[in-house]
């Protein structure tokens, strides 16, 4: 559970930096149009800390840490935000300083969005596993109803 709650003050500390990286970037080059910066602050808040909480809550009532497949989890899914969020500070820092920006920054934001949705994926088969115990009553609890 430790795990969880550290990733989540990571990134709630990630995403209000980030939007003050923004704000202030844009402000110091005179930038008033769109970028991907923008995005970086509700990514870490939203995709980080406020995910890593609900996964907090849920490992106390599921236990899912300790077990390999949440392992699997926790890395794959910080490594797509990790990865998308990177991109997201490239590109968008690129498009505030009126630079080009290679095509090969989208196509790795596209890698770290595959590893998100793995990781989606990996909480989701953890979490079904999870439920199915808790909902399958024991044997000894079949014949104490039955019997």
């Amino acid at each position: 559970m430790r795990k969880s709650y550290h990733a989540a003050h990571v990134y709630m500390i990630l995403g209000v930096i980030s939007g003050l990286y923004y704000r202030e970037f844009t402000k110091l080059n005179d930038f008033e149009g769109k970028t991907q910066l923008a995005l970086m602050h509700t990514h870490l808040l939203a995709l980080g800390m406020l995910v890593f909480l609900i996964v907090l809550a849920l490992d106390k009532l599921f236990q899912l840490s300790g077990t390999r497949l949440f392992t699997w989890f926790y890395w794959t899914y910080n490594a797509g935000i990790a990865v998308s969020v990177a991109m997201m500070f490239v590109h968008g820092t690129q498009t505030v300083l009126d630079k080009h920006v290679p095509e090969a920054i989208k196509l790795i934001a596209g890698i770290g969005h595959i590893l998100l949705t793995v990781g989606l994926i990996l909480l989701f088969i953890l979490l079904g596993k999870r439920l199915k115990e808790v909902m399958e009553p024991t044997a000894g609890s079949r014949e104490t109803a039955s019997g």
